[in-house]
């Protein structure tokens, strides 16, 4: 993993870590929602959630739109790149530990044979 991939898994481990932004995900999973929708789900005040907003944009998890109609209007959506690394990083993990378990299970037969 080259250096950058690795700053942009942490600042969207970090995003994630906290349970409001994840909730936030939860529900863009769903679909695009204005932002005072999005507090109002979490239970948030309107400032609380731009702030949650603002670190998931930054690391790239959302995006940001207006509508015609109303350009004081925020749309928020979810971006696939940042989960796609993020799930990359959790298979290439998952393999090295069951790659570590495969071999210690060997090793432990191998000592109960002797």
């Amino acid at each position: 993993m080259t250096a950058v991939a690795a700053r942009g898994l942490d600042a969207t481990l970090a995003a994630l870590a906290d349970p409001h932004r994840r909730r936030v995900v939860e529900l863009l999973r769903e679909r695009p929602r204005p932002a005072g929708e999005l507090a109002r789900a979490v239970g948030v005040p309107p400032p609380a959630m731009s702030r949650h907003l603002r670190t998931l944009k930054s690391c790239g998890l959302l995006e940001e739109s207006h509508p015609q109609f109303d350009a004081r209007v925020r749309i928020y959506a979810l971006r696939t790149e940042p989960m796609i690394e993020l799930t990359r990083w959790l298979e290439e993990t998952e393999r090295m530990w069951s790659e570590q378990l495969v071999a210690f299970k060997e090793h432990l037969e191998k000592a109960d044979g002797a």
